[in-house]
């Protein structure tokens, strides 16, 4: 959907133009999660620049920006990322006053509550690692420098197949814990990644009863300890049927029948239900386990590539960008940008948590939501009303990595 304020705005951009004649290309290193080609197309066609997208998995990425700051412009993956390219040194802080629509970021990203009144959750809320201190620290006080420019963000779960395990009511009977229940031993997957995965067993652990955590979102090294245990000893009792690297993946895992839950993300569950799957996206009565996505600048980008940066960080909080990933699932941290983008039935459903009103297509055309569901989990302030963690690097993290891989090899 498109109106007047829609319009490319190629005229704004005088220097890019330039800088597109004598031939940069703006480099972006990131996850499949939002490198997607239709993404890179439209906004070469609304900057007039060049742009290179480099898509790969999140721990290979984390590690080359980590290490090669000079192999990207721009940097996009998810807020756990920030705390090891800021100790690193191979971002540099964003200039709020460069960007456009900084006045109209939610409170979300800026004060890590969606509402006064809605818990924080446990771990790296976005604000505490966002702003640029004095001292060259990060943290919850306001700034004109920050590590990250906040956009793409969501709230994770697990997937679960109807046909095989009853719907629970969202936010009463959903629960973390359904991922260790010995009654579906064998068809359960979690996702292979350490700094994900660690917290869906830590949540599943705890609603089990099996364990508890002083902090979920800053486990000591006892209570990883204990935590791989439990869940070692549910491997070697065949209990986990997968662990999965990628969307697609996921969903094959539990098309094929060999799954019937696992750590899911969003996209994925839109994917089987495509498909004619009955896959439900739980919202645990625990909370989710939320993220935030983070598009970080490189140390290396000066110049005209960092014009092009700029210009590109504004082009994704302009409208159609915040449009296009809402029907994949996620939000954009200044909504109300995107909705002259999106059908009224189309921000109905995403946004406001309403039935479709008519058949909903994802990105990719294929059709997500029929006539009358609902968007499980509810509305967009009530999803990140119910956090229980947000995705983090804790201080035990090379131990976890360690565990992690003790039980995946088990």
């Amino acid at each position: 959907m498109q109106c007047a304020a829609c319009a490319p705005a190629v005229a704004a951009f005088p220097a890019i133009i330039r800088a597109r004649d004598t031939g940069p290309t703006l480099r972006v290193l990131g996850t499949h999660a939002t490198l997607h080609e239709p993404i890179r197309e439209q906004a070469e066609r609304d900057l007039g620049i060049r742009i290179e997208f480099e898509p790969g998995g999140s721990a290979r990425v984390l590690l080359r920006a980590a290490t090669e700051p000079s192999s990207f412009d721009l940097y996009e993956q998810w807020s756990d990322s920030i705390r090891v390219l800021w100790r690193a040194g191979t971002i540099q802080p964003i200039d709020v006053r460069r960007l456009t629509h900084w006045g109209e970021i939610n409170s979300l990203s800026k004060t890590g509550r969606i509402t006064p009144e809605a818990p924080t959750g446990a771990g790296d809320v976005p604000n505490t690692i966002l702003y640029v201190q004095p001292d060259g620290s990060l943290g919850a006080t306001p700034r004109a420098r920050i590590s990250f420019l906040p956009y793409v963000h969501n709230v994770d779960s697990f997937g679960y197949d109807s046909r095989v395990i009853p719907p629970g009511e969202p936010y009463r009977e959903e629960s973390w814990g359904w991922l260790l229940d010995p009654a579906y031993a064998g068809r359960v997957a979690l996702v292979n990644a350490p700094s994900i995965g660690v917290f869906d067993l830590a949540l599943a652990a705890r609603a089990r009863g099996l364990m508890d955590f002083a902090d979920i979102g800053a486990m000591t090294r006892e209570e990883i300890d204990a935590l791989f245990e439990v869940a070692i000893a549910y491997k070697l009792d065949g209990h986990f049927r997968a662990f999965w690297r990628s969307v697609p993946q996921s969903a094959a895992l539990m098309r094929s029948g060999d799954v019937a839950i696992e750590s899911m993300f969003s996209p994925a569950a839109a994917m089987l239900r495509a498909d004619g799957v009955p896959c439900l996206y739980a919202a645990p009565k625990e909370g989710y386990r939320a993220w935030h996505g983070v598009m970080c600048l490189s140390r290396a980008c000066r110049g005209e590539r960092e014009e092009l940066a700029y210009a590109y960080m504004n082009w994704w909080l302009s409208g159609w960008p915040g449009a296009y990933i809402a029907r994949q699932g996620y939000y954009i941290s200044n909504p109300e940008r995107s909705r002259p983008f999106m059908a009224e039935h189309e921000w109905d459903y995403w946004y406001r948590g309403l039935p479709a009103e008519r058949p909903l297509a994802g990105p990719d055309g294929r059709i997500v939501a029929r006539p009358g569901e609902t968007r499980r989990g509810g509305a967009y302030v009530e999803r990140f009303s119910h956090i229980a963690v947000w995705n983090t690097i804790m201080p035990t993290y090379d131990l976890s990595v360690r565990r992690w891989s003790e039980l995946v090899l088990a």
